[in-house]
């Protein structure tokens, strides 16, 4: 039995890396600075060990055969999930290549939602560190940072800053969403601006809060249930703000042409800098691998991870390159789901012959042709996994000696058998 600190992990998005875990065999327990994100992901236990083809087991080397056999003669495969790390993305890429595949990551719906808006007008954003030192007013946007991050505010507000001289006079304004806990409340002991909307009513709230941004008249005195007064406080606040920083969770913003919201906070942002002070945004994110499969993506093709390899050449579409849709129109013939962080995040059912390569514990609605269980990278294996903010690939360690292989020489053997 031994305890590893300074342990970062792969799961929060958020760049934790103080964790310390105790490891008893194969058996881990988070012993400080867990929280409701980490520490369930840590403590996961092994489950399979053996991959299964037709739900027996059977060796490494004779599931490798019948994922090459599956994969050799189709025409469309789709490779969901894509919840790995650097070296995993970069294996499932080349596969990708190699068969014409479409490559599409499980979270892309939602972070479309950003990617439309920046590829549209761009945007002016900043990472954990500038937040860390300068924020002195961040804005809260459709989402509660305290569920989605738990340990954000203690570890990028609540703590000694370079350019402030009391961090905890800093100010968090809650807009559309109300936090689930306490964590917003500065150590002075006092509570976040909540201003409360509908998610249907956010895109017209956030519309006239960039009008009154801009010192653009306002006829009625409220909007989606938040008075304009209340509206007119906060867009002050952000103008008077050193540092001011907008932060959203586009997978949140769950309705239709989200994006425009998300391009309408950005054009926001660029107005207040246009002005008088300094205004970032900071996109949440980084969950399962999701920036790790697109900064992979985008170094390889220069295209995120919704991009399609059947005409020899990488193709990107973020609406053609659905799987979800071309799973459900026939158009593709095969699915190969790789998920090396959460046992729960399971492939959708089809009929099509389906590989899972992920992580040990999965449990299915319907066994698929060919199961793989893998090492989870930070834990079985040592590995790279990029943090929301996209500027940091965060170094995972190696924390127990499980006998399962890594997603990347998984694939890499299925590259080798084709």
């Amino acid at each position: 039995m031994t305890e590893i600190t300074e342990v970062p992990s792969p799961f929060c998005g958020t760049g934790t890396d103080d964790l310390t875990v105790r490891v008893d065999g194969v058996s881990l327990k988070v012993m400080a600075n867990g929280c409701a994100v980490n520490t369930p992901m840590f403590e996961q236990a092994i489950g399979d060990t053996r991959p299964r083809v037709d739900g027996n087991e059977v060796g490494l080397d004779v599931a490798v055969a019948k994922v090459a056999a599956l994969l050799k003669d189709t025409k469309l495969p789709v490779f969901g999930g894509c919840a790995t790390d650097v070296n995993g993305m970069r294996g499932l890429l080349a596969l990708a290549d190699r068969c014409g595949a479409v490559v599409d990551n499980m979270n892309f719906t939602g972070a479309r939602n950003n990617f439309l808006a920046l590829q549209d007008s761009g945007w002016m954003n900043t990472t954990l560190a500038e937040v860390k030192n300068r924020c002195d007013l961040l804005l809260v946007v459709g989402t509660d940072l305290e569920a989605f991050a738990p340990r954000f505010f203690e570890r990028y507000l609540w703590t000694d800053a370079m350019f402030l001289e009391d961090s905890s006079c800093r100010q968090v304004i809650y807009l559309g969403k109300a936090p689930s806990g306490d964590a917003s409340v500065s150590p002075n002991g006092d509570k976040a601006q909540v201003y409360e909307c509908h998610l249907e009513d956010l895109p017209a709230v956030i519309a006239v809060l960039r009008a009154l941004v801009k010192k653009q008249p306002i006829r009625s005195d409220a909007v989606g249930g938040i008075a304009v007064a209340d509206l007119q406080a906060i867009a002050d606040q952000l103008k008077a703000a050193k540092y001011g920083v907008v932060t959203w969770a586009a997978g949140a913003l769950a309705y239709r042409q989200a994006e425009l919201t998300v391009q309408t906070l950005s054009e926001m942002i660029k107005d207040i800098n246009n002005q008088s002070t300094r205004c970032s945004g900071l996109p949440l994110a980084g969950k399962e691998g999701d920036q790790t499969a697109n900064q992979v993506c985008g170094w390889t093709t220069g295209y995120p991870a919704r991009t399609r390899f059947s005409r020899g050449y990488p193709e990107y579409d973020p609406f053609l390159n659905d799987s979800r849709v071309l799973l459900e129109s026939g158009e593709a013939d095969a699915l190969l789901w790789v998920q090396a962080f959460n046992v729960n995040a399971v492939p959708p059912v089809t009929d099509l012959p389906t590989i899972v390569i992920g992580r040990s514990g999965m449990t299915f609605a319907k066994e698929p042709d060919v199961f793989i269980p893998v090492g989870t990278p930070g834990i079985d294996h040592a590995g790279h996994a990029y943090r929301m903010d996209n500027v940091v690939a965060i170094r995972l360690k190696k924390l127990r000696d499980s006998g399962l292989p890594s997603t990347a020489d998984v694939l890499n053997a299925i590259e080798r058998a084709i």
